[in-house]
C-alpha cells in the first residue's frame, strides 16, 4: 500500500472519531461545552451533532478522493480557523490547553504534505 492511501485512512480516522464517537455519540463531552462556549449555550448539542455529522461527511469526501486538493485546503483551513478561535475562546477545555494550536498546526501540516508532497512523488 502506497505511502499516501496509509496517510489518508490515518487523516480520515481523526475525522471519523471526532465526529462521530466525540460529536454525535457525545462520548466527550468537552466538545459540546466548546460549542456552547463559543455558538451558543441553548442550542449547543444540536449544534455540536451538526458538527459532527459534517466531520463524518468529511471523512467520506477524503476516503472518495474527490477533488483532493480541495478536500485537503477545505480541512487546513478548517482546522487552523477552530483552533485559533479554540484558543483565544476556549483553550481551557481543550485537551491540551495552549499546546493544543501547536498539535493542530502538526495535523495540517500531515495533510498538506501527504497531498502537495507525498501524492506527487511516483515512487511512494
Amino acid at each position: 500500500m502506497k505511502l499516501n492511501k496509509i496517510v489518508i485512512y490515518i487523516i480520515s480516522l481523526v475525522w471519523f472519531i471526532n465526529g462521530f464517537f466525540c460529536k454525535i455519540l457525545n462520548l466527550v463531552p468537552r466538545h459540546q461545552e466548546i460549542v456552547s462556549r463559543i455558538l451558543n449555550e441553548e442550542y449547543s448539542r444540536e449544534i455540536t451533532l451538526i458538527i459532527g455529522v459534517l466531520e463524518v461527511f468529511m471523512t467520506i469526501w477524503i476516503l472518495s478522493g474527490f477533488k483532493s486538493r480541495l478536500n485537503s485546503i477545505t480541512q487546513m483551513s478548517i482546522i487552523i480557523t477552530m483552533n485559533i478561535i479554540e484558543f483565544f475562546l476556549a483553550k481551557d477545555l481543550l485537551m491540551w490547553g495552549k499546546l493544543n494550536i501547536i498539535f493542530a498546526f502538526i495535523f495540517v501540516a500531515i495533510i498538506y504534505y501527504n497531498e502537495f508532497v507525498i501524492k506527487n512523488k511516483s515512487y511512494v
